[in-house]
């Protein structure tokens, strides 16, 4: 299948950021995706990562925090209470296996089929295991093999749900991940060919051709609109990762060196988030293939320039920050750093700025550069890479010669901005300038109405915070300070009411 411009020189994308849900994904955010398709009648859909709420209870008995772990350990604190509270129960196999998870080949497990099996150990290889310990360990492989396929199932359904707006209209789609994507348990790879099992799926099989790198990472290149095949201007899709390591750790991507998982394993539950040594980058192959493919696709058309480029991926590189204007900490909707930029208050900066930009929360940035705008310039034609992964963020700046943009939420069931603020962003371009292209929200507000379904949730994932910055950024907020001096102003009239009834009583 490939890509073109349609006869009036015209080409639409619609860009889904974090829908991250679980199987049964919420009827709000199928509504908003519905109502998007119909408005824009789009060409292409992009999926900038989450789409799988990979920490949802659903997928407790193959959790993974980070890449490499064994399924359903050091599950997340948040997950086992949200687990509780709807009824989930962890297969018995699997909450053994987390709690134990002995090294030695002769550990196997005795009470198959039970509510409490228990690991045994066997006689050794010289000595003689009973025929229970044996049949035991067989069956502990199928199942651990069955809740991997079990999730497998899961992650289907979760793509069929939101995908199935798309596969109604006919309209192609293509997917890159984030850093909650993988932590069902079901890595990028294997993601990657279930969303082939679906019409209309542009994501190539990875180093199938120059164009595609790697699961989440590959170029479509979108032809001229009268046939010839010449390649008019080319959209990129760009993993960005998941979790960072530390200094010594290895390659960014989310492994850990020895000394620092064990402290995290030891300490699982103090730090709940894989986020705590910050987030990943795109690899160091992904950069280099970013300046490669234009050579590529320069190749193709026969006279080896760049072709105008458009970058999806999750998250966002530090020259976001650029797009912001550092202010005092008292300034109103002034939001903090995070991390490298904590202690820092910023606003959008105007200047830079389109209209309609909006600011709610820090830029979630990896704590290291590794030089992606840089090889976007240096490798030409690139004149735009918008992200997700902040969900309250939907504003475009134009800095380093390039446009630098988020799409929100456009989910329901993950925190995010007020209901009439989450959306999906169209970008409508044009064969003649693709460069000159026009993007615009379309909101909940806009296609559906201005509350949602549950607005009471939706107003908790707003104003939710898990941190001291997220406590300072809500008070900087006019109508909470607001809110808060009011509710205090009453609270002391109260208090002073009820003392001086005390004191007339008294006399």
């Amino acid at each position: 299948m490939s890509l073109r411009f349609n006869s009036d020189g015209t080409f639409r994308v619609l860009q889904m950021a974090d829908i991250q849900d679980g199987p049964d994904v919420r009827e709000d955010t199928i509504r908003l995706i519905e109502g998007a398709i119909r408005k824009a009648h789009p060409d292409l859909i992009v999926l900038t990562g989450d789409q799988i709420r990979g920490y949802d209870p659903a997928y407790i008995d193959t959790f993974l925090r980070r890449r490499g772990e064994q399924p359903g350990t050091h599950v997340r604190a948040v997950t086992e209470i949200e687990a509780k509270i709807r009824g989930i129960k962890r297969h018995p196999i699997a909450k053994t296996l987390t709690k134990s998870q002995p090294s030695d080949e002769r550990w196997m497990i005795d009470g198959i089929g039970t509510d409490s099996p228990k690991l045994v150990k066997s006689a050794g290889r010289n000595g003689s295991a009973s025929k229970l310990e044996s049949w035991a360990e067989a069956i502990n492989r199928a199942t651990a093999a069955s809740l991997l396929d079990e999730t497998r199932q899961k992650v289907r359904d979760t793509f069929a749900a939101f995908l199935g707006p798309a596969l109604e209209s006919r309209i192609p789609f293509a997917a890159t991940y984030g850093n909650h994507d993988f932590q069902c348990g079901i890595l990028a790879d294997e993601q990657d060919d279930l969303y082939r099992e679906f019409a209309g799926c542009m994501n190539p099989v990875a180093g199938s051709s120059p164009l595609a790198l790697e699961p989440g990472t590959f170029a479509l290149p979108i032809e001229a609109s009268d046939g010839s095949g010449r390649i008019t201007m080319s959209v990129m899709m760009v993993n960005s990762g998941d979790y960072a390591d530390t200094a010594d750790a290895g390659d960014g991507n989310g492994r850990q060196s020895v000394t620092e998982y064990a402290k995290y394993a030891a300490n699982s539950r103090g730090w709940d988030l894989a986020d705590s040594d910050g987030y990943g980058t795109p690899s160091p192959e992904a950069v280099e293939w970013l300046k490669r493919v234009q050579r590529e696709l320069g190749r193709r058309n026969g006279d080896g320039q760049a072709v105008p480029a458009i970058a999806f991926q999750h998250i966002p590189p530090q020259e976001f920050y650029d797009c912001l204007r550092e202010v005092p900490a008292y300034t109103p909707n002034a939001v903090e750093g995070a991390r490298e930029f904590a202690g820092h208050c910023y606003v959008l900066d105007r200047d830079v700025c389109r209209p309609g930009s909006r600011l709610g929360e820090a830029i979630g940035c990896a704590d290291v550069n590794v030089g992606e705008v840089d090889a976007l310039r240096e490798a030409g034609g690139y004149f735009a890479l918008f992200c997700g992964h902040d969900h309250k963020n939907s504003f475009v700046g134009h800095v380093h010669d390039i446009d630098l943009g988020y799409a929100p939420t456009c989910g329901f069931e993950c925190y995010g901005p007020k209901s009439r603020f989450r959306g999906i962003r169209l970008f409508e371009f044009r064969e003649d300038n693709p460069m000159a292209y026009v993007t615009r929200m379309l909101t909940w507000g806009d296609l559906v109405g201005r509350y949602s379904s549950n607005e009471l949730r939706v107003f908790f994932e707003d104003h939710c915070v898990t941190d001291l910055i997220g406590v300072r950024n809500e008070l900087r907020r006019p109508q909470v300070s607001a809110t808060l001096l009011g509710a205090g102003a009453v609270t002391c009239g109260a208090i002073g009411y009820a003392v001086r009834g005390l004191l007339r009583k008294s006399q």
